[in-house]
């Protein structure tokens, strides 16, 4: 399964997640608008946001615009004690989510990039950020990994607008 669903069933941590990744896209992109639910609420589905997106209701936890134009869709999850199969299985979905996403925005010669944004001790398991960097080698320029603290160091502009593949 492509693009898991939000938060939902994380509890607190991973609503603060994405809480906090809205207050830091707010404070360091201001030319940017982010959509989703900033804590509890309805995922974004990419059939809503784009008319012919092929698995309509793809959910995604938040979207990037800038100047109403998507970006960037992401997911946002916190991993509190990750490893085996749980481990195999996000990355997996991950890898999924990605090539789909990224399939569509290459037929329609969209520069749509995918944000993974990853927090909390789960990943302190060295084999599991080996397996995010891979999912991140594998689609270069289009697709970036991050934590909260990197979010304002390994998002940018101009990579947000660059054409990724």
């Amino acid at each position: 399964m492509c693009c898991a669903m939000g938060v939902q069933g994380q509890g607190a941590k991973g609503y603060d997640l994405t809480e906090r990744l809205f207050t830091i896209v707010r404070e360091h992109f201001k030319s940017l608008d982010i959509i989703g639910p900033e804590r509890a609420g309805k995922d974004i589905i990419l059939g809503e946001l784009f008319e012919d997106y092929p698995k309509a209701d793809r959910p995604v936890d938040f979207v990037l615009l800038h100047k109403g134009k998507p970006l960037a869709v992401g997911l946002a999850r916190y991993d509190s004690d990750r490893g085996g199969a749980q481990e195999d299985d996000r990355t997996g979905q991950y890898r999924d989510c990605a090539s789909e996403v990224l399939s569509y925005a290459k037929n329609k010669n969209l520069p749509l990039k995918v944000i993974f944004l990853n927090d909390g001790p789960g990943l302190l398991l060295g084999s599991m950020w080996r397996d995010y960097a891979y999912i991140e080698d594998s689609w270069p320029g289009s697709v970036k990994i991050v934590t909260l603290r990197m979010v304002p160091e390994r998002i940018t502009l101009k990579w947000l607008r660059s054409k990724g593949f």
